[in-house]
């Protein structure tokens, strides 16, 4: 075969494959199974509590997306498989087809954009800091060069660098694997603060050893939306995901299921967030939007 028209076949099945990739309907209905993504400690949203079986607000979302896709394929028995995964590996596993869907603790951005696609924003939250009480610090200023933890993968760890870099405050990023390794690393003194979305930090203060050690403060440095992510150029499933959220953000089964994960004793200690609805999520209820954070 001559290279020009080698060229153009490769380039074929190469189009051909993203497309089929992109169809994840059709790839669930062809292989009779749904793998879908949970973290292990993105408290409330999704972690485990001991066990195998994660649970969280956006566990509970998830189940109710694949109860769509079971009655829209007519698949009562579509085996669902679940998989672990962490900030540095969910945006790969999504675009390669391991993973059908991840609902977690995701923030919807315009660079994530270029890789994957995300539904109806479904909370909104900021990057501040946890410490520990006797550690004095009350905000950024107090971390001039200073060690401070974040998790690798996150938007967070590029907006702690742009803040210290803009401030001059030389801090030194200390990188963990997953939150709870960002925790520890905060627990045994190795970092004086854990940088994170606010929301995730209160999760991770009411379930560590100690929560009356520790405390949240700092301003939010930005105002990001989560939201559930899903691949790229596949119109079908978008309107799959995004009519189920939808649907229960009219129903007020969304306000139900939040209070219960962020107004409610939670596992396993049965400690209460107590955190409101923001204004923005509040709003979004009614707008349904999907923005993206610049």
């Amino acid at each position: 075969m001559k290279t020009s028209a080698l060229m153009t076949a490769l380039l074929l099945v190469a189009g051909l494959g993203q497309a089929a990739a992109a169809d994840t309907l059709g790839k669930i209905a062809e292989s009779n199974k749904m793998t879908v993504a949970y973290r292990e400690s993105s408290v409330p949203f999704s972690y485990l509590t001991g066990s195998t079986k994660a649970v969280g607000f956006a566990v509970d979302m998830t189940e109710a997306i694949v109860k769509a896709v079971k009655t829209k394929l007519n698949k009562p028995n579509l085996q669902v498989d679940y998989m672990p995964v962490t900030s540095q590996n969910r945006i790969p596993l999504l675009a390669n087809g391991t993973i059908d869907l991840e609902c977690g603790s995701t923030t919807n951005n315009t660079a994530r954009g270029k890789d994957v696609a995300f539904a109806i924003n479904h909370f909104y939250t900021g990057t501040r800091l946890l410490v520990k009480k006797s550690s004095g610090v009350k905000n950024y200023a107090d971390l001039a060069g200073k060690t401070v933890a974040s998790t690798t993968g996150t938007t967070n760890v590029q907006v702690l660098r742009k803040y210290s870099a803009d401030h001059n405050l030389g801090m030194n990023i200390l990188l963990g694997k997953d939150h709870d390794d960002s925790l520890l690393l905060v627990e045994n003194d190795r970092a004086l603060a854990f940088a994170m979305d606010d929301v995730l930090l209160f999760g991770l203060r009411a379930n560590s050893k100690d929560p009356a050690s520790l405390e949240v403060v700092g301003d939010s440095l930005q105002v990001e939306p989560y939201a559930c992510m899903l691949r790229k150029d596949d119109p079908a499933f978008k309107t799959l995901v995004d009519g189920v959220i939808s649907g229960m953000m009219k129903s007020g089964e969304f306000e139900k299921l939040y209070n219960k994960w962020f107004m409610s004793p939670i596992p396993p200690k049965n400690i209460n967030l107590n955190l409101p609805m923001s204004q923005q999520l509040r709003d979004n209820l009614t707008a349904q939007s999907d923005k993206p954070a610049l």
